[in-house]
């Protein structure tokens, strides 16, 4: 028998107060919006108390919780602080404390010209890896076709492949790497893999996962969704490992931006062709990448080949120099990431827009950075130096694209050239400082790479390198149409309400 609610509270006097009836139903509501602004108020006193947060984005988090009712709370609990595991945190840093000495053995300090040296330092801040020489990079043809030089190293190797991918699809290139580093594993290399469990689901999901476990490739996931709904409890579920490391009988391996995928990018494939850049690695440098492999692999697997770090450095073969390629070459490998240090990417990149005092050129497929990286991008430009930005015009992200286009006006004013990219998806990563000093890797110019992602780029102060790198934006700049402020200016109110709409929530993305 159903129990009649008003008949059971009829005991209970009915109260008024200002002329407002208060029964059980109108206490019940009072409590639940007092409950509610008291978590409102904890949170926001929570975002006013963190330390090492801009000013900016404090605002940001304090008007989205106050204005946005529950779901404001939520979406900062879920994404508003870098929050990782404390078992996986501590056994993070027991990695880089126990690293950091086999890598300070191994690095020797060479000196740099003036302008390079605050960039490597703030590299060496963030990484603890210092500026080595005597390396050659060779640059590797555009499309599908860079990736052979990587398959056939593979195919020869006799000792061990280490590869660490964001992105890795059952594609044309992926079944090949597949194919490759299970061959390598039947005949006795050791083959270690380790890809984001976001980015690379579709292998992971796949039976090519199966057949390199079958073959003897030992295989492991970063950040894996055990149980999303509890691990959201403990840590940020957005943390990603967006590095790209190959390395194969630890004295090859690469660098630049391009995943393990096919140029056509079955995922994403109205964006395509995706552009990227790969350049190959062989010296001192290559003892880095194994390092930045080394302790991502330490944090799912005991097993860890910490030797390769102090064996004896191998000495590549002669080779003519070539319009590719580019030797005794000083670099430094830069890997950064939320738990690793509070200097980060955007500093190294701060450092570098500081000292250019000819030419800078910038190519990134996402550009939202926080203000000091853009101001000095403005400063640089103001001060005269000739600043160009590349852009991709279409973007598989519409609100870093929307975003970034908030920020032309400023850019223009300033001086800043701007070319938007239109022969597919422009995915390089790669600046230039007067044709000596040179990054490329794996970061974006925006706050995910800087904030959140873990990432890995290579600094380099040489010509043969930057003028290797600037013909390849020359390139890019064939099929690219510039935007000008007479441009902007013709933008539609609407359009320019809604990048600027987009904007505000900058600071958060």
């Amino acid at each position: 028998m159903g129990i009649d609610k008003s008949a059971a509270f009829a005991c209970y006097p009915r109260m008024e107060w200002l002329g407002i009836p208060f029964d059980w139903r109108t206490l019940a509501t009072f409590a639940v919006l007092g409950l509610h602004y008291a978590l409102v108020i904890a949170v926001i006193f929570r975002v006013l108390v963190r330390d090492q947060m801009e000013p900016v984005v404090r605002l940001s988090w304090v008007m989205l919780i106050a204005l946005i009712p529950v779901l404001g709370v939520i979406v900062y609990l879920l994404f508003g602080e870098i929050r990782l595991n404390r078992a996986k945190g501590r056994k993070m840093q027991n990695v880089r404390n126990q690293l950091t000495a086999l890598w300070e053995a191994n690095n020797i300090s060479h000196g740099s010209a003036h302008e390079a040296a605050t960039s490597f330092a703030m590299g060496t801040a963030t990484s603890d890896f210092v500026p080595v020489t005597d390396n050659r990079l060779t640059m590797l043809p555009q499309g599908d076709a860079m990736m052979d030089d990587m398959i056939a190293a593979i195919d020869g190797a006799t000792d061990t492949v280490h590869i660490l991918f964001y992105i890795w699809l059952p594609d044309t290139i992926g079944t090949r790497m597949v194919q490759a580093v299970s061959n390598a594993a039947r005949r006795g290399v050791t083959c270690r893999v380790l890809v984001d469990a976001l980015g690379s689901r579709l292998l992971i999901g796949s039976k090519h996962w199966k057949a390199m476990r079958a073959a003897g490739v030992r295989l492991h996931r970063a950040f894996p969704f055990r149980n999303p709904l509890v691990e959201v409890l403990f840590q940020r579920v957005d943390l990603r490992n967006h590095r790209k490391v190959v390395v194969v009988d630890n004295h090859i391996s690469w660098i630049g931006r391009r995943n393990c995928a096919d140029e056509a990018f079955a995922i994403k494939r109205r964006y395509a062709p995706w552009i990227d850049i790969l350049m190959r690695v062989e010296g001192p440098l290559v003892r880095q990448m194994q390092a930045v492999f080394i302790a991502d692999w330490m944090l799912y697997d005991d097993d860890a080949p910490v030797d390769l770090l102090v064996a004896p450095q191998p000495h590549f073969p002669p080779e003519d120099d070539g319009p590719v390629v580019a030797t005794g070459t000083t670099g430094q490998v830069i890997a950064s990431g939320p738990s690793q240090s509070q200097i980060g990417i955007a500093d190294t990149l701060i450092a570098m827009c500081y000292a250019a005092r000819r030419r800078l050129t910038a190519t990134t497929p996402y550009y939202l950075p926080d203000p000091a990286l853009h101001q000095a991008l403005l400063a640089a430009a103001r001060r005269g130096v000739d600043v160009t930005l590349v852009l991709p015009k279409r973007n598989d992200s519409w609100i870093i694209a929307a975003a970034s286009r908030s920020l032309y006006p400023t850019l223009l004013a300033a001086g800043v050239k701007i070319l938007e990219y239109e022969g597919g998806l422009l995915h390089a990563k790669i600046m230039t400082v007067d044709g000596m000093l040179s990054i490329v890797g794996s970061a974006n110019l925006d706050r995910r790479s800087f904030d959140l992602n873990y990432e890995c780029n290579i600094l380099m102060d040489s010509p043969e390198v930057a003028d290797m790198l600037d013909e390849r934006q020359a390139i890019y700049l064939q099929n690219c149409k510039p935007v000008t402020l007479a441009d902007v200016a013709r933008w539609p109110t609407w359009r320019k309400v809604y990048h600027n709409l987009v904007a505000l929530a900058g600071p958060l993305l």
